[in-house]
């Protein structure tokens, strides 16, 4: 069964902008389904998993491209850097937009290659699992503190209440597995597991001791949602912390994890420049740490980390989905006050805490006050010109309605985003 991806639409965009499409993801999001989906009749679709056509586009790059002409469907092109002049030239012959779609993994190699060689030709989509609104069936829009927008946005949603919710991150965002209810979850994310360390890893990065990598995975999935401290990573895996930082942006870069940077402005003088990390499939990361079900999962002591992954991932998504990097950031200073999550466009910062409660209350917004010297910075002796709006604020949590904290912050239902 398919299920109908929020982010089609941008891709038939970038696709009649650009010469050349590149979706990339991490492996099973659907990246390959999605693009021959939407193929017209006549692209051909040819895929580098096939050792043969590998051999070849590695080989006889030139042999490669008279063969599967235009247009066409490249799938898995991390495997064959070779053909990236070739598609360079052909496109610069024909001038044509979407003459070549492409899929690969967002690993550092392939797009720094893609970027050298492709430059101003490819448009660039990334893919993430399966989001709430993809999995319900309801539209997907990126996520915003806005009063009126939210106000729109409760009436296209329904309620998803607490167990159900928890079932929902429990089981992640793995296409397949809402494809076909008869996959067993457990034997699914082992096999992903496997793959991903033989196949990715191995073959991308180099990783010499898979084992060990395996245990820096389950050591970065318990600190979902938490401040990155090399040091902490290194000492539990016993490597070194510039082995620790290298192997973290593996996962970052084949979009296992997200990094979300702290916001730093002059005006508050007492930010702490720590990143913070968040497992994008919190299905996978709980299998990695081993719980079981969902109401365990609940009920345990990462209940709230887990609430916070999933709801970063969901903003996360509802942006890519729409073509548009995620403009988020956090905040935590030395005295450890924290905002989950922060909003910055167009000059505008809005807060957003997210809380696993029914009835946050207004202690939640607390620390929403220290952006308060942004918004007049010739008090700090800043000049005017670094001053920056601070918007509307909210609470992601349990409460079973879109309600007001006051008159500039809102209590915003998890099931909403």
């Amino acid at each position: 069964m398919y299920i109908k991806r929020a982010v089609e639409d941008t891709v038939r965009k970038t696709a009649a902008t650009f010469p050349v499409l590149l979706v990339t993801g991490p492996r099973q999001v659907g990246k390959s389904t999605l693009l021959e989906r939407l193929a017209e009749p006549e692209r051909r679709i040819v895929t580098l998993d096939d050792p043969d056509v590998r051999y070849l586009a590695g080989n006889d790059p030139a042999l490669f491209m008279q063969r599967f002409t235009p247009p066409v469907l490249i799938d898995e092109i991390q495997y064959a850097p070779e053909l990236l002049p070739y598609i360079k030239m052909a496109v610069d012959r024909s001038g044509r937009s979407g003459d070549f779609w492409l899929t690969g993994s967002q690993s550092f190699v392939m797009m720094k290659n893609v970027g050298e060689t492709l430059a101003g030709r490819v448009g660039i989509i990334r893919l993430s699992g399966l989001s709430t609104s993809e999995i319900r069936g309801i539209p997907s829009k990126p996520f915003t503190t806005d009063p009126k927008s939210l106000l729109e946005r409760a009436e296209e949603v329904q309620r998803l209440e607490l167990n159900a919710l928890y079932e929902r991150i429990f089981k992640g965002s793995m296409p397949r597995l809402y494809a076909d209810e008869r996959v067993d979850w457990e034997t699914y994310y082992r096999s992903y597991i496997d793959t991903y360390l033989k196949r990715d890893i191995k073959d991308l990065t180099q990783v010499a001791d898979e084992m060990a990598f395996y245990n820096f995975m389950t050591v970065v999935a318990a600190r979902t949602s938490r401040p990155v401290v090399y040091e902490e990573l290194a000492g539990e895996c016993g490597i070194s912390a510039p082995t620790a930082k290298k192997w973290l942006s593996v996962l970052v870069s084949s979009d296992i994890v997200a990094i979300v940077q702290p916001y730093f402005n002059n005006i508050l003088k007492r930010v702490t420049k720590m990143p913070a990390l968040h497992f994008l499939d919190t299905g996978l990361c709980a299998y990695l740490l081993k719980w079981g079900n969902p109401e365990a999962l609940e009920r345990g002591a990462m209940s709230s980390a887990f609430f916070e992954s999933y709801v970063f991932s969901e903003v996360y998504k509802s942006y890519l989905n729409a073509g548009r990097e995620p403009p988020l950031f956090y905040y935590r200073d030395k005295e450890k006050r924290e905002i989950d999550l922060l909003l910055y466009e167009n000059g505008m910062l809005s807060p957003v805490e997210i809380k696993k409660s029914a009835s946050p209350g207004k202690d939640a917004v607390k620390h929403f006050r220290v952006l308060e010297p942004l918004s007049d910075p010739e008090k700090s002796g800043e000049p005017a010109g670094m001053k920056v709006g601070i918007g509307n604020g909210a609470v992601v949590c349990m409460a079973n309605d879109l309600l007001p904290v006051d008159s500039k912050n809102w209590y915003v239902p998890a099931w909403m985003i």
